[in-house]
């Protein structure tokens, strides 16, 4: 098994049970947030971080050296906003429309990054951190997304819907 078919297998299985999870969302649910602690985002905040940052515009950005202008800085120090200015999917057809795209994208730039590279390319990601391997560097983001699904997963346990770790896991 190759590196690129390791990752092409996590990105399958992720996105196959994070589609699951979106589609347990009701519309009406989108503006849902726990009530205990601060600063939560909202149902629909968390949707479109998953589908608009959560791996296939970072992916690209390591594959090609293309970074979205939200991610470019040239602080050293750069903050996650706070969640309330953090911009929310208005449906979930919405936001099942943008993670079917992220997945393209996610899949295509996996494809492209080439076999060769995924190992002795190294890199950093603009907003810090240290220099990895390709291969870990798309693992990453791949591992970010799951840590967002886990986040849905709660989410939804919290809002009293019936979830167990098949659920979480896709077995």
């Amino acid at each position: 098994m190759t590196l690129t078919q390791v990752l092409l297998d996590e990105t399958e299985v992720t996105y196959a049970v994070l589609e699951r999870l979106v589609r347990r969302v009701a519309d009406d649910e989108l503006s849902w947030k726990p009530s205990e602690g601060h600063d939560w985002m909202t149902v629909g905040q968390l949707l479109m971080h998953c589908v608009s940052f959560g791996c296939g515009k970072a992916v690209k950005g390591f594959v090609s050296g293309e970074w979205p202008i939200e991610v470019q800085s040239d602080e050293a120090d750069v903050h996650v906003p706070p969640a309330s200015s953090l911009p929310a999917v208005h449906s979930v057809q919405e936001a099942l429309d943008l993670l079917a795209e992220d997945r393209r994208v996610t899949v295509t730039c996996i494809r492209a990054a080439g076999e060769s590279n995924l190992l002795s390319r190294r890199t950093t990601a603009p907003w810090g951190g240290r220099e990895l391997s390709l291969f870990q560097q798309l693992l990453e983001m791949l591992k970010h997304l799951v840590q967002h699904k886990g986040q849905l997963f709660y989410y939804l346990k919290l809002m009293g819907k019936t979830v167990d770790s098949h659920d979480l896991w896709g077995v």
